[in-house]
């Protein structure tokens, strides 16, 4: 027990051996939402039951996001590695006003969303009944404790994650899905959807609890207390205003998709969250895993002065991104129907809900590389001190995929031609409640706005004058094993074909899951022939952190990280 408790409160400074951990995590986590996606699309299928459940959670992620001008973790991470270098009671004097400060606000905004709530509503749910607002108006109601005990968490991640402890960081989603879990199996059957915004509840509170033990052995302390406004509380809160503006305006953007996708019939906001669900699976093992696991040492070596070594640091991040997410996007096209049916297939969730989420996904994987490297960049300027930026370009590619999903939708309506040639090329055709599907494209198309933008300015600043070696080969070598993968698993799956059932979970199941091992053993093959940079690294991090770990007994403690 002592050497399980030691694995996690131990120190990752590797931001390969970070992300390995986080990306092993995110897996399990993964498992968990889908598992929870499929229970709820079992019972639900793609209805307006489900739909008002999810526009429930709009105003409380708004609140939430609002709340990170006091809690942001890309304000907090510099800012707690400043203090503690210089002075431990410093920091954690600091820490102790910034949590004041974010109980207060957020409290108060907690109460004023409480008693606005039945005004605020309609805007983001104009095609829902009087009737299905009112139940949306309760649950977000209920769902207003999530943005404190999640803001809550977001803080006590700072800490965690400034000392690299990502061992315990790593398990806080899988709490988080484990109590929307129990919501929904014991709650639930009881208390309907009040029982599955409870157990959502459950979840964040779990998503606190689990990094206290951490916090606490670090130092910090989170007893509320009367904030004291000093210099250095100002200048973080300058750094999180434009961190929180950023995050604002994307979920100002999602709610302007609720709201368009409201307007579509029953299920247009189920289909479009269950595709934004599945497609968060690789972002979150890559581009979340490597952009959260860089993060502190940009921000330590850009404190420290050391542009050149802040420079090599992204680089070896951003190849990884790069090299991930390309195969990860041919697997999911390519798989696509696959992946819809074995995880949501079941119960109510009918064949044309099937299709609808098979095809929002297709267009939704077609930003996870620019998405996964959008985290990068992210933190990347607010490690340097370019705060708004980010901002900026964010705003930018908000009006673009606002602008675009309202053009778009008026010309799904309103002409024949566009609206047969968009829905025979994702092969609904017919189907009628089509029109959500040019929800997911206009948000591809904002993101990859956004990226282009971004790394313009990046190279600008730092004055990078061409695309490294490494780069350009790591680019190479991930376009290549991915056509080859998507090549065998699209040919695969056809044979495949021939001797399953594919009306049946075990033949479907096994068809995908043969042709995407076929395909990605032929990735590996030609990454080994290519003798890839990437794939050695991750190989020798993970063999270095757990295999020895798990299997080699160590005889001396003082061995131990």
């Amino acid at each position: 027990m002592n050497y399980i408790l030691s694995i996690f409160g131990s120190e990752l400074r590797s931001v390969t051996q970070a992300a390995a951990v986080l990306a092993l995590s995110g897996i399990f986590a993964d498992i968990l939402s889908l598992f929870r996606d499929r229970l709820l699309a079992a019972d639900f299928g793609a209805s307006r039951a489900l739909d008002i459940y999810y526009a429930s959670f709009r105003i409380p992620d708004l609140i939430y996001t609002v709340s990170l001008f006091f809690a942001a973790s890309t304000a907090l991470i510099p800012a707690i590695l400043e203090k503690f270098s210089e002075n431990n009671k410093e920091a954690e004097k600091f820490f102790g006003n910034i949590f004041s400060l974010f109980f207060v606000g957020t409290v108060l905004m907690v109460i004023a969303a409480y008693f606005s709530m039945p005004l605020l509503m309609p805007y983001f749910t104009p095609g829902f009944s009087s009737e299905e607002q009112g139940l949306a108006i309760n649950l977000s109601r209920i769902l207003l404790l999530s943005p404190l005990l999640l803001g809550l968490s977001n803080l006590a991640s700072s800490v965690v994650q400034s000392f690299r402890r990502f061992y315990v960081y790593a398990l806080s989603p899988l709490f988080y899905n484990l109590g929307i879990i129990i919501g929904i199996l014991f709650l639930m059957p009881r208390f309907g959807l009040y029982g599955i915004v409870w157990g959502v509840i459950l979840g964040a509170f779990l998503h606190l609890v689990i990094q206290l033990p951490t916090v606490f052995s670090l130092g910090f302390s989170i007893t509320p207390r009367f904030p004291k406004i000093s210099r250095d509380v100002i200048d973080s809160l300058k750094l999180s205003f434009p961190r929180t503006l950023g995050l604002s305006l994307n979920q100002i953007v999602l709610s302007v998709i609720t709201a368009m996708a409201s307007t579509l019939g029953a299920g247009a906001v189920s289909v479009f969250n269950f595709a934004a669900n599945l497609q968060s699976v690789p972002l979150s093992i890559i581009g979340l895993s490597y952009s959260v696991a860089a993060f502190p040492t940009l921000a330590a070596l850009y404190v420290k002065n050391g542009t050149k070594d802040f420079l090599d640091h992204f680089s070896l991040a951003l190849r990884h991104i790069l090299f991930w997410s390309l195969p990860a996007t041919i697997l999911f096209i390519v798989l696509r129907a696959q992946i819809v049916r074995v995880i949501l297939g079941a119960g109510a969730f009918s064949w044309a809900d099937t299709r609808l989420t098979a095809a929002a996904l297709f267009l939704l994987s077609l930003s996870i590389l620019s998405q996964g490297l959008l985290m990068l960049y992210i933190r990347a300027f607010y490690a340097s001190g370019h705060t708004y930026l980010p901002v900026i370009m964010n705003f930018l590619s908000s009006i673009v995929s606002v602008a675009s999903a309202w053009w778009l939708l008026s010309l799904f309506k309103n002409s024949l031609v566009f609206r047969n040639l968009f829905l025979s090329w994702l092969r609904v055709g017919d189907i009628s409640e089509g029109g959500v599907l040019v929800l997911p494209l206009a948000l591809s198309l904002g993101s990859a706005v956004n990226l282009f933008l971004l790394a313009w300015y990046f190279r600008k600043i730092f004055e990078i004058c061409d695309i490294s070696l490494k780069i350009r080969r790591s680019l190479r070598d991930s376009i290549v094993s991915s056509a080859v993968l998507g090549v065998v698993v699209y040919f695969s799956l056809k044979i495949f074909a021939l001797f399953f059932n594919l009306d049946t979970f075990i033949g479907i199941f096994t068809q995908g899951f043969l042709a995407g091992i076929l395909g990605i053993v032929s990735g590996a093959i030609i990454l080994a022939f290519l003798k890839n940079q990437e794939f050695s690294e991750f190989y020798d991090a993970f063999r270095d952190r757990f295999w020895k770990k798990l299997f080699v007994v160590a005889s001396e403690p003082e061995k131990l990280p």
